[in-house]
């Protein structure tokens, strides 16, 4: 092989590996993500569809969700692969966060007094 073609190769290894690193592991990464919120929907979380459709969730099925919605209390059956977000964990989540930032906050002012 001469050095222009080992180049190529080695240039095209490279290429590869940035594709892998910077596109397919993380978008791997989000569909587990995403496999594992809805795998751990239950009754009572509120969720947002792909749809747009917010709701309360009364019913959990293998591969379905049945959510409440509106005032009149309407019930939609939707498979649990049309659920975008779980809107109940990501406020506990975002309360988590804020305390945490809050407990930082707090300790570096009682540092600063002592």
């Amino acid at each position: 092989m001469t050095p222009d073609s080992m180049s190529m190769i080695v240039m095209l290894l490279v290429m590869i590996a940035v594709f892998y690193f910077f596109l397919i592991r993380p978008e791997n990464k989000k569909k587990k993500a995403m496999n594992d919120m809805r795998s751990s929907l239950k009754v009572g979380d509120n969720i947002t569809t792909i749809g747009g459709v917010i709701g309360d969730i009364v019913q959990v099925k293998d591969e379905n969700i049945v959510i409440e919605v509106g005032a009149d209390k309407v019930r939609i059956e939707f498979t649990k692969w049309a659920v975008s977000t779980n809107n109940t964990a990501d406020k506990a989540a975002a309360k988590a966060q804020e305390a945490a930032v809050a407990a930082r906050k707090q300790a570096k002012k009682d540092k600063k007094n002592k």
